[in-house]
C-alpha cells in the first residue's frame, strides 16, 4: 500500500513538470485561522504536443490557528495528488487514483472522477474510498464561475465542499468552502468562509471567515 503511494505521488511530481501548468496559490486570513492553498488540475499534453486524457490533481494546504499552544491547536496540513483517465467517450466520468498525507496518517484511495474545465465554469468533483477494510469514503465537489465584467475585470466565485463517512465508525467530517470577489489578471481576491462539521450523532461546528487573495504563479 505504502509502495502504491510513492510511486503515486512520484508519478505525479514527474508529470506535474509536464504539465506546464500555472498554479494559484491563495492566502487566507479567517478570524480563527490563516491558510495557505495550492490547488490546480490540468490535462498534460501527449508527444505531439496536445492535450492527453491525462489529468493531474494537486492540492495542498496548511493552517495556522491563532489559538495555537505548544500542546493544542497545532498546525494542520494536508496533500493530495490525484491521476485519472479522461476518455472522450465518457464525456468528463473518469477513473481515478488519490495519494494523500494528512497529520494523521497516509492514505490510498480510489473511485470515479467527473471533470468539466471550461473559460468560465469549473466544475470538477469524485466520489472515492480507502483501499482497505471498513473504509473511510469520500466525496468531493468544486464549482467555479467567473464570468467578464468588463475587458480587464472578472466576478470570481467558488464554492467547494469535502466530506469524509467512516464506514467502520459511521462518524462524519464535513467541510464547505465559499469564496466571493473580482479577478484581474493574476491575481484574485475578495471574501470568504469556511465550515466544518464533525461528529455522529452530535456535531461540533465551527467556522472561519475573513478575506482572501489568490495568485496565479
Amino acid at each position: 500500500m505504502k509502495k502504491m503511494i510513492f510511486y503515486l505521488l512520484l508519478a505525479a511530481s514527474f508529470l506535474q513538470g509536464a504539465a506546464m501548468a500555472q498554479i494559484p496559490v491563495e492566502v487566507f486570513a479567517g478570524n480563527e485561522k490563516a491558510t495557505l492553498d495550492f490547488m490546480f488540475f490540468r490535462f498534460f499534453g501527449n508527444q505531439a504536443g496536445k492535450q492527453s486524457p491525462w489529468l493531474f490533481f494537486s492540492r495542498n494546504r496548511a493552517g495556522v490557528d491563532y489559538a495555537m499552544t505548544s500542546n493544542t491547536r497545532l498546525p494542520q496540513f494536508g496533500f493530495t495528488e490525484a491521476v485519472s483517465f479522461n476518455h472522450k467517450a465518457l464525456k468528463g466520468v473518469a477513473p481515478v487514483l488519490v495519494a494523500q498525507i494528512f497529520n494523521t496518517g497516509v492514505y490510498a484511495k480510489a473511485g470515479i472522477q467527473f471533470a468539466r474545465v471550461k473559460t468560465k465554469i469549473t466544475i470538477f468533483s469524485w466520489l472515492v474510498s480507502e483501499l482497505k477494510n471498513d473504509p473511510s469514503v469520500d466525496y468531493f465537489l468544486l464549482f467555479r464561475y467567473t464570468p467578464p465584467l468588463g475587458t480587464r475585470l472578472h466576478l470570481f466565485t467558488q464554492f467547494e465542499t469535502s466530506n469524509a463517512w467512516n464506514s467502520k465508525t459511521g462518524a462524519l467530517s464535513l467541510t464547505q468552502r465559499l469564496r466571493g470577489g473580482l479577478k484581474r489578471g493574476q491575481f484574485q481576491f475578495g471574501l470568504g468562509t469556511d465550515f466544518t462539521e464533525r461528529g455522529k450523532q452530535e456535531f461540533n461546528f465551527t467556522s472561519n471567515t475573513g478575506l482572501f487573495l489568490r495568485i496565479e504563479f
